[in-house]
């Protein structure tokens, strides 16, 4: 598989984002549904705090491309909904440095929603990764 990076602009680069990802001779698709902050059971955890839901989030995404056999490096997009965009952008890094550890840059889409599945939850991360 070989994939093409397209960044017209520096804007995005603090971010670790790509404005468009070219994939071509890929040979297998995974497309992750939105993980959130939950545990092993289901239930919410880390009501109010952006930070935490996020890297909990990030686990749960992980855990779900290794269990298809996949990595963070191969994922190419992101759809991420947030109910408070501001703590989101505050705690950017969480994201943007796990990424830059897996040398994944991958088009992203960032969402101001007014509420996600369960109480509490702030954030939730679809993915999808090629192989």
């Amino acid at each position: 598989m070989e994939r093409r990076t397209i960044n017209p602009w520096t804007w995005q680069d603090p971010y670790n984002a790509a404005q468009a990802v070219e994939i071509t001779g890929a040979s297998r698709t995974l497309l992750c549904s939105g993980q959130i902050a939950v545990d092993a059971e289901g239930n919410p955890l880390h009501a109010g705090d952006m930070k935490a839901q996020m890297k909990l989030a990030l686990d749960n995404l992980e855990t779900v491309l290794r269990h298809a056999g996949y990595t963070f490096s191969d994922v190419v997009g992101m759809n991420i909904y947030a109910t408070d965009m501001e703590a989101f952008m505050a705690e950017f890094e969480v994201l943007s440095s796990r990424l830059k550890e897996a040398k994944c840059c991958p088009m992203m889409t960032g969402v101001g929603v007014t509420k996600l599945a369960f109480p509490g939850l702030m954030i939730e991360i679809e993915a999808t990764a090629m192989k």
